[in-house]
């Protein structure tokens, strides 16, 4: 029974110089489709270099943990005690860091195994679908911010409602002594409507007199 265990701790294959070249040469092939890919699909602020690289990297170093590895259950046993250990606290600005990072994982993992066809086919189409949905902004949203003198609270209220024909939700109400703050979430359809009906939509608003400002804020993914 020992000699049996030892047997399989012990098992595993040794691969040849000219497959472990053939790993690293396919792994890198994806890790470039990768970067591309992700330098495709991301713009403006929410696009990271360094974590592009990152990607490219993690799926080199994936095909190497498993061409380390292959069915050698010692080997795979010491390698999640390694990383265990290691507490990964990556900020994630965007939830398709999320899938890339598992493509990278994945495509490394199929490199190393030598499952080559599948890491290529896989990787092609998820190269596809991000190609054609993963430029999708999310910029639909918009804050209306107005801060005016108290007594102008409710003339403001009924004039917002009545220009963007009740399609605007109130979130914050700010007050003092004073002054006080309305921020109303809309829509860009709703916003560019009303802006067509009344061009001057916000110069109408400053004629009321007391409005200290009155700011437009889309929210989308360039707010990080």
């Amino acid at each position: 029974m020992r000699e049996y265990l030892g047997n399989i701790l012990e098992s595993g294959q040794t691969l040849s110089m000219e497959e472990v070249v053939g790993h690293m040469l396919v792994a890198i092939v994806i890790g470039v489709v990768i970067y591309l890919s992700y330098w495709i699909t991301h713009v403006g602020s929410v696009y990271s270099k360094k974590f592009n690289v990152s990607l490219a990297m993690l799926t080199l170093l994936t095909t190497t943990v498993m061409t380390v590895i292959q069915d050698n259950i010692a080997l795979s046993l010491g390698m999640v005690g390694a990383l265990s250990i290691v507490r990964y606290r990556t900020a994630i600005k965007d939830s398709r860091d999320t899938a890339y990072i598992f493509w990278a994982i994945i495509a490394g993992i199929c490199c190393g195994t030598g499952s080559y066809v599948i890491g290529a086919i896989g990787s092609g189409a998820v190269f596809i679908l991000l190609l054609l949905l993963g430029r999708v902004k999310n910029d639909n949203r918009m804050l209306l911010v107005i801060r005016c003198a108290r007594e102008k609270g409710m003339e403001i209220e009924a004039i917002v409602f009545k220009t963007f024909e009740n399609k605007t939700k109130l979130r914050v109400k700010n007050s003092t002594e004073a002054s006080i703050e309305f921020i109303y979430e809309l829509s860009k359809k709703s916003y560019d409507k009303a802006h067509k009906t009344m061009p001057d939509v916000l110069d109408y608003i400053y004629n009321l007199g007391g409005i200290e400002y009155v700011n437009v804020v889309v929210q989308n993914d360039e707010i990080v």
